[in-house]
């Protein structure tokens, strides 16, 4: 295992800044997630590391290595791709062995390394099938074996989840977590889907057009976001816009007015600390909030059921605020349906699940 420290990294395609001045410190032994929407920049970033791209500006380091100008098969890393990159015409053993034929390692150790690297995906039992007898599950073990079988001091992931169907993808992505907890590999994830990341991550970084939005954990990214393009980005949120009128009596408690009535909310982000009369957003998760035929406490809001929909476990709501919001809303293990155009009802949230954020920008998700 190896950390990665990415320093002041630039990155241009002729005319285009994909990268811009990105900083980045992971952990050696970390699970480490790249989350963003399509054309941000995580894959070049990926690439960077992995010593398929040379950056304009900048440094990356393994360890105390600078590794920046040095070529991709002398970095000591292997990479999982979305396609799998398997050869057809081999058998299962064959493609795994590929990268160590390259490196003119001893046959016997070969065979040797193999077999570890197949019993550690699950697959020693097939490595005489040919890669077109194999289901697109047992296809990714074996490119995870292959990659595995190197014995690299980084995994490198670009999306390899997305060919496969949604029992795969869970089964395949507790496994990839436990190959590199269980072998002590530094590993670097691309992704957009925002559950695998929730779900596997030990941190994630939120990048922007090629920028790093937020770095921090799953819960600290969910709970605490500091910008609307994250909120927006990670989970379901409600966006609301608002006032700052002042600080409440509870510390980092502030009152907000919107069209719809006073909020109370929390500052997220510890570097800022709003001011009186400054355009504001809220964002309220949909689990956060709670329906009911009576006004709560604190951050109660009077609105009307537009739409209801019964999931089983779950019933989600959009309501329309006086204020004109439309607002979506999850209630866990409904006892029964609110219909649209029923009774006026009343929405309440805590105040520590309200967060305060900066005015997003026109046009910002």
């Amino acid at each position: 295992m190896v950390n990665i420290s990415i320093r002041n990294l630039h990155k241009r395609f002729g005319s285009l800044h994909v990268l811009n001045d990105i900083n980045l410190e992971i952990e050696a032994g970390e699970l480490f997630f790249l989350l963003g929407s399509s054309g941000c920049g995580k894959t070049t970033l990926l690439r960077h590391i992995a010593g398929f791209y040379e950056p304009n500006k900048g440094q990356i380091f393994f360890g105390d290595e600078d590794v920046t100008r040095k070529p991709a098969h002398q970095r000591n890393t292997a990479m999982m791709f979305q396609s799998y990159a398997l050869w057809p015409h081999m058998d299962v053993a064959h493609n795994v062995a590929f990268g160590l034929e390259e490196r003119k390692v001893d046959k016997k150790e070969i065979e040797q390394r193999v077999a570890e690297a197949l019993e550690i995906v699950k697959m020693r039992e097939y490595a005489e099938r040919k890669i077109n007898q194999l289901s697109g599950g047992q296809q990714q073990r074996v490119a995870l074996a292959r990659a595995l079988v190197v014995r690299p001091q980084c995994l490198l992931l670009d999306e390899p989840l997305s060919n496969l169907d949604a029992k795969l993808r869970l089964e395949m992505r507790s496994e990839i977590r436990r190959v590199c907890k269980e072998f002590g590999l530094t590993g670097v994830y691309v992704t957009h889907d925002q559950e695998e990341a929730l779900s596997m991550a030990d941190r994630m970084a939120i990048m922007g057009t090629g920028e790093m939005l937020q770095v921090g954990t799953p819960e600290e990214v969910y709970r605490n976001p500091v910008s609307v393009e994250v909120a927006s980005f990670i989970g379901e949120t409600n966006v609301v816009s608002g006032t700052v009128d002042t600080e409440g009596s509870s510390p980092g408690i502030w009152r907000v007015e919107t069209e719809s009535g006073l909020f109370r909310a929390r500052v997220s982000d510890p570097d800022w600390k709003p001011t009186k009369g400054q355009p504001v957003d809220l964002s309220i998760r949909p689990e956060a909030l709670k329906i009911s035929d009576s006004a709560t406490a604190t951050n109660s809001i009077k609105a009307t059921v537009k739409k209801s929909v019964y999931l089983g476990q779950i019933a989600q709501y959009i309501v329309e605020t006086p204020g004109g919001d439309r607002v979506q809303l999850s209630e866990l293990n409904p006892q029964s349906m609110r219909k649209a155009g029923d009774k006026s009802v009343y929405l309440g949230c805590e105040p520590e699940d309200v967060v305060l954020l900066r005015k997003a920008k026109r046009g910002s998700s």
